[in-house]
């Protein structure tokens, strides 16, 4: 019997390209996120006589409808082996005298709460078994701060320490928890951040080459096919043109 995954966000980006390496590598998913049309295009595209996937369309800032739709798994498909907490974003980019109360609420209630509502929905299951695995994906901006993203770096410092938290109360359990930390990657992470702004988007990743979302779910195989006796704690991913999250390269 295939291992079971579960994982926020995959319509688009790191969550899909996350959801296409685990398939290849046996995994049965259930693929969650808000955009159902999408989830419907990945399912057919990964779903063949090796790989089920389930479909689970909900939105992670809903404490309420997340666990109403998770409720919904049959008993087999509640037996996760593996949670990708990576439903996320960022909204706007101005200073903090400027900011945007509506973004602020939207990154904090998806980044944080959103992360913290399907992890409590999915760990008791994972310590009733003794066995599981979860993954933040988290940011560069967890562990530095830059002009102008102020609140979307508070949200992801906050998924690094809940990171640790996690893992601190989790080991008792034979729970691994661990977090990926990407610098620049081209998806659809500007065009969010500047509210469809393509322009300004495509001046983020302009003279130098980003890390893409399968450089990502590369790395995130790493993590989930070490021995049961190896964590991966944290992983810092840039691309070779940046230095840290202020400094690149341009051509």
């Amino acid at each position: 019997m295939n291992k079971k995954a579960i994982i926020t966000g995959a319509s688009s980006g790191i969550g899909e390209a996350c959801a296409a390496m685990l398939a290849r590598i046996g995994y049965d998913l259930i693929i969650t996120g808000r955009r159902s049309e999408r989830l419907e295009n990945l399912a057919n595209k990964l779903e063949n006589k090796n790989t089920a996937v389930k479909i689970l369309t909900f939105d992670v800032r809903d404490r309420k409808a997340s666990k109403d739709v998770l409720d919904t798994l049959p008993e087999d498909w509640k037996k996760i082996d593996l949670l990708i907490n990576n439903a996320g974003l960022a909204a706007g980019a101005d200073p903090i005298q400027e900011g945007d109360w509506d973004d602020w609420e939207r990154m904090i209630d998806t980044n944080l709460k959103g992360l913290l509502t399907v992890s409590q929905l999915v760990i008791p299951g994972m310590i009733q078994r003794k066995s599981g695995h979860i993954i933040n994906v988290s940011s560069i901006a967890g562990s530095e701060v830059y002009a102008n993203g102020n609140v979307y770096c508070a949200s992801k410092h906050a998924v690094h320490a809940l990171t640790k938290g996690m893992r601190i109360d989790l080991l008792p359990h034979n729970i691994k928890v661990g977090s990926i930390a990407p610098g620049m990657v081209e998806t659809e992470f500007s065009i969010v951040r500047y509210h469809g702004d393509q322009e300004k988007a495509d001046k983020v990743y302009e003279g130098l080459t980003p890390l893409y979302a399968n450089d990502v779910a590369d790395a995130v195989e790493f993590m989930v096919t070490r021995p049961a006796h190896v964590n991966v704690n944290d992983m810092l991913l840039m691309p070779t043109a940046q230095a840290s999250a202020v400094y690149n390269y341009r051509e």
